[in-house]
């Protein structure tokens, strides 16, 4: 699928839908743009981790992992699940999956760092 051309014939609901669009990517961008949240989706890849889980693995307190988690639930992109005390955390869909492959892709493929990707 390829990007979409702007022509000068584009219907008004097509312009909406377009706006209205880019403006969710917009939201979700955001929220992925902070180091810790982009990290926290990176572990969660692998699956269900526990908020003690993603201390660790992130070698941070409780406090900012949780407030970091609470941005990536508002914008839909985790999901939380509770067992006792524990609480975990995992995907909502493929979206982050997806948006990570491509930065992986970009930042820490192999051809990363001459700016090539394949």
């Amino acid at each position: 699928m390829g990007l979409p051309v702007f022509t000068d014939d584009i219907s008004d609901e097509d312009m909406d839908r377009m706006i209205s669009s880019a403006k969710d990517a917009s939201e979700v961008l955001k929220a992925i743009s902070h180091e810790s949240r982009l990290l926290i989706l990176c572990h969660l890849v692998s699956g269900e981790k526990s908020v003690t889980e993603l201390e660790t693995l992130l070698s941070a307190r409780q406090a900012a992992v949780s407030q970091q988690l609470s941005r990536l639930r508002l914008e839909g992109l985790v999901t939380p699940r509770r067992e006792g005390k524990a609480i975990y955390y995992s995907l909502t869909d493929d979206r982050p999956k997806q948006i990570l492959e491509v930065v992986y892709a970009l930042f820490c493929g192999p051809d990363a760092r001459s700016g090539m990707t394949s």
